[in-house]
C-alpha cells in the first residue's frame, strides 16, 4: 500500500493511503470520480505495521482500497457502514484517528 501524510498548519495532519494496485487509476461511480493521484496518496510503499503506526499519529485519514479498509476494519478504526463503494472499491474517511 502507498501512504502520504499531509501536514496542515494549525489543523494537524491527514494520512492518505491506498492499495498498491490503485495508484494512478481513476475510479468512477454515479456519485463521483476519484483519481488515485500519487501527489495525494504518495509514492512511499509501506507495510501493514507502518500503516497502522501512521494512523495513530494523525488527526484524520482518507483511505481507499480493499486491503487498507480491511486493516482499518479489523482494528476497529472504521465500520463497514462508514465505507462507501466507488467503482467496487471501498473508501473511508477517519476523523480523530
Amino acid at each position: 500500500m502507498y501512504l502520504k501524510i499531509h501536514d496542515i498548519p494549525g489543523h494537524g495532519s491527514i494520512l492518505a493511503a491506498c492499495d498498491t494496485e490503485l495508484l494512478g487509476k481513476t475510479l468512477t461511480s454515479p456519485l463521483c470520480d476519484v483519481e488515485i493521484d500519487p501527489s495525494f496518496y504518495g509514492d512511499k510503499e509501506v507495510t501493514e505495521e507502518e500503516f497502522l503506526d501512521a494512523l495513530h499519529e494523525v488527526s484524520s485519514a482518507n483511505i481507499i482500497g480493499k486491503r487498507v479498509c480491511e486493516i482499518a476494519l479489523k482494528t476497529g478504526l472504521i465500520t463497514i457502514d462508514s465505507c462507501i463503494m466507488i467503482d467496487g472499491i471501498p473508501h473511508a474517511q477517519i476523523y480523530g484517528a
